[in-house]
């Protein structure tokens, strides 16, 4: 059910939540694992009432630290690849987009049966628009699926393409710079530890030489590290990305890494010098998000330069101390692809339209509400539709627009339904995991990312 007032709230944790003392302690962990975490997730995502959402966000979060899960950085993980003492595999940052709650708990039910430790969860900044799932409704959907699962340690959740938008930057640099420092602050205060800042949609390739086209990219980069730093929870290093080469664009050089990484590093040091700088850093390397629709709407095959990526990492971590390097756009490759990004030293990779595709294309996903969103997306869209693109590409290109107008229908869909489509995803999870050798994994979690239990203040309709 869904909350409609505080009173409802407080009546449903009655004998399974005590939020005394200003936080949570669990009376009943079945209870609260079955029905109520359920009943609170759908209360932060669709109540009419925002002191409902509030506690039950609230409650979410707190309820889950009680049981041993916590939003967490992975710096130190990352750190600990950056010297070597770790690796051989590549850490998956999963974006999703839609029916989240349920696609969660597919991803944790793979990583708990793969024994996974290092795994992200990540939403972008235009995602969270078209979405419609601001960073805490991510948050809390995200911490209640681990909840669900029975999911016990650190979530690691990363705001992705925290990104610089050129044209409304060129139009007003402040205006568009306050943006996404806004969208950083309210990251931060939702448990996103981890962000990745993609100021490479800044860099002019029409200059002459590489420092003066990734002069704009390094000083922004430096200038939102250090903002992040003065926001960062005491106790908690923020993992930072930085990012090169825009996806889809001209393929990354080490030349280019090394001019990014010297002129970020220099531009850190007339800040105060004292503020810690990015743990990865995110290249080209010959894929672009979504993969490219041809005119059937099959996606076409795209050749990753393995051998750059490989240069990239190694120089990454041998000549600055990062974990390596970062693929985006993955997703769509072919299955052959994946396992080898653990061999050539690659970091971490972004996988999100593919995960979508499952939903859309399941012959378990209503065919009745797929003509109705192709129907929506035909008629509020059709100013993306490009002349040479055929309905097809069309669809395809502008479909992860529609999760956000239709989430309640998404969201409840008939249980039987959502079971078979997450069934589907977590073969998926399971099988890049084992690809990206982050199966057998946990342990390093344990040892390297200790828990920080970052308080969180009580809201007013949950006192007295």
């Amino acid at each position: 059910m869904i909350y409609e007032n505080k009173d409802q709230v407080k009546k449903g944790c009655a004998n399974i939540l005590a939020f005394d003392d200003g936080d949570v302690r669990v009376l009943d962990e079945a209870k609260f694992q079955g029905q109520l975490i359920d009943d609170l997730i759908y209360t932060v995502v669709f109540s009419p009432d925002e002191a409902a959402k509030e506690a039950a966000a609230w409650l979410i979060r707190r309820g889950a630290a009680a049981l041993g899960i916590w939003s967490a950085s992975i710096q130190p993980l990352y750190e600990a690849m950056g010297r070597k003492d770790i690796g051989g595999f590549t850490v998956p940052a999963i974006n999703l987009r839609g029916i989240t709650f349920d696609a969660a708990q597919a991803v944790f039910r793979a990583a708990l049966k793969g024994k996974v430790g290092p795994l992200i969860f990540e939403i972008a900044r235009s995602e969270i628009d078209y979405t419609k799932q601001r960073p805490l409704e991510y948050t809390c959907a995200v911490t209640a699926a681990a909840v669900k699962t029975g999911w016990r340690g650190p979530v690691f959740l990363q705001g992705d393409h925290f990104q610089m938008n050129a044209k409304k930057f060129a139009a007003d640099a402040d205006k568009e710079t306050q943006g996404v420092k806004n969208l950083i602050w309210e990251g931060i205060e939702a448990g996103f530890y981890n962000i990745d800042i993609d100021t490479s949609t800044l860099v002019d390739l029409s200059q002459p030489t590489v420092k003066e086209q990734q002069r704009t990219n390094f000083s922004l980069a430096a200038e939102l590290t250090t903002m992040i730093r003065d926001l960062e929870p005491e106790g908690i290093t923020i993992s930072v990305g930085g990012e090169i080469g825009e996806v889809g664009g001209k393929n990354s050089t080490v030349e280019e890494l090394q001019v990014f990484m010297d002129g970020y590093l220099e531009e850190l040091k007339k800040r105060g010098g004292a503020a810690k700088g990015i743990s990865k850093i995110s290249v080209q390397t010959g894929t672009t998000h979504g993969g490219v629709p041809l005119a059937d709407g099959t996606v076409a095959k795209v050749k990753i330069d393995f051998d750059v990526l490989e240069k990239l990492s190694e120089t990454a971590r041998v000549a600055y101390g990062l974990s390596g390097a970062v693929q985006h756009g993955a997703s769509t490759l072919p299955d052959e692809a994946f396992d080898r990004f653990p061999a050539t030293g690659t970091a971490e990779i972004h996988l999100a339209t593919g995960f979508q595709n499952i939903i859309y294309d399941s012959k378990r996903f209503p065919a009745e509400l797929r003509a109705k969103i192709y129907d929506y997306l035909k008629a509020n869209m059709k100013g993306e539709w490009k002349e040479k693109d055929t309905e097809e590409q069309f669809i395809y290109k502008t479909r992860k627009k529609a999760f956000g107008p239709f989430k309640l229908d998404l969201w409840h869909l008939p249980a039987e339904i959502r079971e078979g489509i997450c069934a589907e995803l977590e073969r998926q999870f399971a099988f890049l995991f084992d690809k990206l050798k982050v199966n057998g994994t946990r342990d390093i979690l344990d040892t390297h990312v200790p828990q920080v239990d970052v308080p969180l203040k009580m809201p007013a309709a949950l006192k007295g």
